[in-house]
């Protein structure tokens, strides 16, 4: 039955929900990582042997956060020792850091700050603009649906201004699992499932690329797994604004979440096949991520034979992940011999998959 699943995939027919639920029971890994790697390589209107990946910086412009999520141990209460809201001048200097080394994007996240609200966002972002010639990938779409809650103002004119004052794409963070059952146990206080995708639709319709991402490995069943990817995919179909899709694991050292179900470890081996599976549902969006930032440099350059074509970003700095005691660190010139050893390519890109 998986391998006539399989066979259908590669025909270049598309798999129901139930035929991927099959495939988390493939024990075969060689089997689904050849099928995944083919369709890869299907996506690619380039060379099939490229790799790429992106410099740019991760700036978390506040750390405060009212949502409490139970899988975060990131955020901090207004008033704690350390709790704070990056003046322009340190976010300035970040991206003159990075822009030395040959980055040309900042990936600029936050937490849900009650007081953040939509002209924040527009005053910095037109200074950030005004000052350096970067391509400003930020604010997921729960930031954005709280930005429009706490500003009384519609969704549509939220991402309208925003796109104005300087926003040039969107990261698909906070899309969590797509089923509102999970999102109720570790985030009630953070936007729907449906929220989540509107603000994708709109800013697709707005002409904004975004990204995608899952967070694996917690509450969630595999159904519920497989309904996230049935629902970016359906997404996709409508909009086709997906420029990647991004999987990754529960990352549970320091969060609440871990105490509350005391989660059995999150594997390689989960996250291959959930990668792979991952590339053979979402036929309609080009780039799956390699998260080594989440599974090391050895698993993340494995996930090149399991479905990923790119290895995401240098990452000049991470805070959210590493909060949960997961730190891993690579500069271009390791995620390079990771992708050259593995037997591709390397080809630094942008937020929109061109090579630059």
């Amino acid at each position: 039955m998986i391998e006539s699943i399989l066979k259908k995939a590669l025909e270049g027919q598309r798999i129901d929900g139930a035929e991927a639920l099959q495939l988390f029971a493939c024990t075969d890994m060689n089997l689904l990582g050849n099928v995944a790697t083919r369709l890869a390589r299907k996506r690619r209107e380039t060379d099939d042997n490229v790799v790429t990946y992106i410099i740019d910086r991760n700036i978390n412009y506040t750390n405060v956060c009212i949502t409490d999520c139970s899988f975060c141990a990131f955020y901090r209460h207004e008033g704690h020792d350390e709790a704070y809201v990056l003046p322009f001048e340190t976010i300035a200097k970040k991206i003159e850091e990075m822009i030395a080394i040959g980055g040309r994007q900042i990936l600029m996240q936050g937490g849900h700050h009650k007081d953040l609200r939509i002209d924040y966002f527009e005053d910095l972002f037109r200074r950030i603009k005004e000052r350096f010639d970067v391509h400003l990938h930020a604010l997921s779409p729960p930031e954005i649906v709280h930005t429009s809650k706490i500003s009384k103002i519609p969704l549509k004119e939220t991402l309208e201004r925003l796109i104005a004052a300087g926003l040039d794409s969107i990261p698909g963070g906070g899309g969590e699992i797509l089923v509102d059952r999970v999102r109720k146990i570790i985030s009630p206080k953070k936007c729907s499932a449906d929220q989540w995708l509107e603000v994708m639709d709109q800013a697709h319709q707005l002409g904004l690329a975004t990204t995608a991402t899952m967070m694996y490995g917690h509450v969630e069943t595999l159904e519920e797994r497989v309904e996230h990817l049935l629902r970016i995919r359906d997404q996709q179909d409508k909009t086709d604004g997906f420029t990647a899709f991004i999987p990754w694991p529960f990352q549970p050292g320091h969060t609440e979440l871990a105490v509350q179900i005391n989660p059995q470890p999150n594997t390689g081996l989960d996250y291959l096949r959930t990668l792979a599976i991952s590339r053979i549902v979402l036929d309609n969006i080009d780039n799956i991520q390699s998260s080594w930032v989440t599974q090391g440099p050895k698993i993340g350059q494995m996930a090149l034979y399991y479905g990923a074509n790119d290895m995401g970003s240098v990452m000049m700095e991470e805070n959210v992940v590493s909060a949960a005691g997961t730190t891993y660190d690579l500069d271009e010139k390791e995620i390079c011999r990771l992708i050259i050893d593995s037997g591709h390519t390397p080809q630094k890109r942008n937020m929109r998959y061109e090579f630059v």
